[in-house]
């Protein structure tokens, strides 16, 4: 792959993320890819796990919107910050809790590593500012 084929690839995620399309994401990994998120116990081996995970996303924050704020892009690899908004108007899964909606809005913040190979995702490590956004919807600090 290219500077091009990877950037295009990490176009259509973020794009995918944006839309809540847990279809059109999933279907830009590889057979047998690794994703590995720091909210998730377990590694995500499955486009099945992969729109779970997504699909609890999109429930805890029916409007969220993502977009990429910085970007570094290789020959097989890209590192992503993103920024994503939304409300809390949804149960919220994350760490195998499930905390219940706030109704409060939220600025967040995540950095994410991809590594690819003939024009799919290998292995894609997703680091989420979980402790960043607890504190947003009040579960977290003094307001907790």
């Amino acid at each position: 792959m290219n500077r091009e084929e990877i950037e295009r690839l990490d176009d259509a995620g973020i794009a995918a993320w944006d839309q809540h399309d847990a279809d059109a994401f999933m279907n830009l990994f590889a057979d047998g890819f690794t994703w590995l998120d720091d909210t998730s116990p377990d590694p995500i081996r499955s486009s099945d796990a992969g729109r779970e995970y997504m699909r609890s996303w999109f429930t805890a924050f029916p409007d969220m919107r993502v977009r990429a704020t910085n970007r570094v892009v290789g020959d097989d690899a890209v590192a992503c910050e993103l920024e994503f908004t939304g409300t809390n108007t949804g149960t919220l899964a994350m760490g195998g809790m499930e905390m219940p909606a706030t109704g409060k809005p939220v600025t967040g913040r995540a950095t994410y590593f991809a590594r690819a190979e003939n024009g799919k995702i290998i292995e894609f490590h997703s680091h989420p500012d979980a402790a960043g956004m607890m504190a947003q919807l009040g579960l977290l600090g003094a307001g907790a």
